[in-house]
């Protein structure tokens, strides 16, 4: 058990793990690109240097602490061209990072293209009752299909597993996508992060889920969320956010010129911390649903819960 450290951005590794440690953790999971900076993961140093990557890996093993994942989280697949390509390079040497390392799970997202090949904005579609939607995603997944067979050759060669966070706004959103996905491109070291928090909003089981995708779940996060009183008015799929003004200190950069927008005062959920959305007997079936796949899964806490401080 341990923990995602973005949460931790506001100090340096060393303090980082040092918190992590006093709970008593023993994993830990960092970024190295993609959405948000790597501050604990200066990914150019660590690429160019045996040494840097030797006294790195000493600063996790000299506190009892493995590292366990590196995190990429992005959009791969963005037809901007601030975003998608930088955060498909981002992955490309995360991917080479971790196997020098020796960390075997890089945690990213499969990525959502634009609709055609002459848009300029990635494109998510839900629900395509109407057929041309259809069209759009056959051409996304012959988009994602090329980069994910790259991409699944390239952790291969480096004996790296990546884990797919079935994170909605991407193509992979859940298991069936997940499976949809590794058939389409015959993977072998592309698998799934099992996230639980964007499947319990979405409705789903996630014990079903993990038991669903079996072996093809690869790596863990502990993060809860919660149904609240707004899904009465704006059900699970709602776009009421509203814009976050350029000048604010602590927007919380997507892309070039991009930024997380402002939740909706009365949501239809929300990220929580762990245990306030769902409770003890739940989270023991979600272990024990883990340790069927594997015993020795990493299971990293994300802590998003704006309702507590980072503590």
């Amino acid at each position: 058990l341990g923990a995602y450290t973005a949460c931790l951005h506001d100090r340096p590794l060393a303090e980082a793990l040092d918190v992590l440690q006093a709970n008593g953790l023993t994993s830990v999971e960092v970024n190295t690109g993609g959405f948000i900076p790597s501050p604990h993961c200066h990914v150019d140093l660590l690429l160019s240097s045996e040494q840097a990557r030797r006294d790195y890996l000493e600063t996790f093993s000299s506190r009892g602490m493995e590292l366990t994942g590196l995190n990429c989280n992005g959009n791969p697949l963005n037809p901007l061209p601030g975003v998608g390509p930088k955060h498909a390079d981002d992955l490309r040497r995360t991917i080479e990072l971790a196997g020098l390392l020796g960390v075997r799970h890089v945690v990213t997202m499969s990525g959502t293209p634009g609709s055609d090949p002459d848009a300029r904005y990635p494109s998510w579609v839900v629900n395509p009752w109407d057929g041309v939607y259809l069209d759009v995603l056959d051409y996304q997944w012959g988009v994602a299909a090329g980069f994910w067979t790259e991409i699944d050759a390239l952790a291969r060669t480096n004996d790296v597993r990546v884990a797919i966070e079935m994170h909605p706004h991407n193509l992979v959103f859940s298991p069936v996508t997940l499976r949809r996905l590794v058939e389409l491109t015959g993977a072998t070291n592309v698998g799934a992060e099992m996230d639980p928090s964007h499947l319990m909003w979405q409705g789903m089981d996630v014990v079903a889920c993990i038991r669903d995708l079996g072996p093809l779940v690869f790596h863990a996060a502990a993060k809860d969320a919660a149904i609240t009183p707004g899904v009465d008015i704006r059900g699970v799929l709602d776009t009421s956010f509203t814009r976050v003004p350029a000048d604010a200190p602590d927007k919380v950069p997507t892309g070039y010129g991009s930024w997380c927008t402002a939740w909706p005062q009365n949501p239809a959920w929300r990220f929580v911390a762990v245990g306030v959305g769902h409770d003890v007997d739940w989270w023991t079936e979600f272990l024990r649903a883990l340790a069927e796949v594997d015993p020795d899964m990493a299971v990293n806490i994300e802590h998003e819960d704006a309702a507590y401080d980072r503590l």
